[in-house]
């Protein structure tokens, strides 16, 4: 088989490193040889390390993004990967405000101030690269997921318009959005059904492919976001999530059952 090899930032900001689709990306990362500054509120896992750095601290902090300003070598080229979210399973009658409140702060807000403080890093290097994880949520309801499911809207928006204004800048702006995959997020929600093994079967099913995405094939499709072989999107939205919504047609039933229409 042949391969192809695409450059990648020298340095590259992750946020959620602690769990799920973030430490994935930053563990691919690492393999690359891509010197990885990671923002997590809890503590890093153990199989990250060599050119890692670790910030525990909130993303929606501006001193966080102080902090991790002077991690960085200003002469680096660049990469930004969000990752870090909050995901609340409530109905808008049973949740507190606060959850609303909480969801855009990580989720919109947290990677409004990483950009704020990358942005004129990027800016100065030959090349830079932002990609904003949101979710196919963005786009498509989800039951009990409504303060995620806006703040991800609300992200994805956000970047098509920032790719806007600094297009001129030459650095990448895009959004990738997964769908369910076998990361922190998903198994918060699989928890939370009152019969998971049927929850992650029925979900599986819905797959074209008839199994739920892997993380580490979502966090390639990062990767890939961060590399100038992407430099043909801009403001794109990337969407991760096996097929799920190529169609509408979400084939619950067993294997090889079809409907006519």
């Amino acid at each position: 088989m042949n391969t192809w090899t695409i450059d990648l930032p020298e340095a590259v900001v992750v946020t959620g490193t602690a769990s799920g689709l973030g430490h994935e990306v930053a563990r691919q990362l690492l393999d690359c040889g891509v010197n990885v500054i990671g923002v997590d509120l809890c503590a890093p896992e153990t199989d990250l390390t060599g050119t890692y750095i670790h910030v525990q601290a909130s993303v929606s902090s501006e001193q966080t993004w102080d902090t991790v300003r002077e991690q960085i070598d200003a002469s680096a080229t660049l990469g930004y990967v969000g990752s870090a979210a909050m995901l609340a399973v409530g109905t808008l009658l049973e949740e507190d405000l606060d959850v609303w409140r909480k969801s855009w702060e990580v989720n919109v807000l947290g990677n409004v101030l990483a950009l704020r403080s990358l942005l004129p890093l990027m800016t100065a290097a030959p090349h830079g690269a932002a990609v904003a994880v949101s979710s196919i949520d963005a786009a498509f309801g989800e039951q009990q997921l409504g303060a995620y499911a806006s703040s991800k809207g609300a992200l994805s928006a956000a970047i098509r318009s920032i790719a806007l204004d600094y297009a001129a800048t030459g650095v990448q702006f895009n959004v990738l959005a997964p769908g369910p995959m076998r990361a922190g997020l998903f198994e918060r929600h699989l928890a939370s059904a009152d019969d998971p093994e049927r929850f992650l079967a029925t979900r599986a099913k819905r797959q074209p492919r008839g199994q739920i995405t892997s993380v580490a094939e979502v966090a390639r499709a990062a990767v890939f976001l961060l590399s100038p072989a992407s430099s043909a999107l801009l403001g794109t939205t990337v969407t991760a999530d096996g097929g799920l919504t190529a169609g509408f047609d979400f084939r619950t039933g067993d294997e090889g059952s079809s409907a006519a229409h």
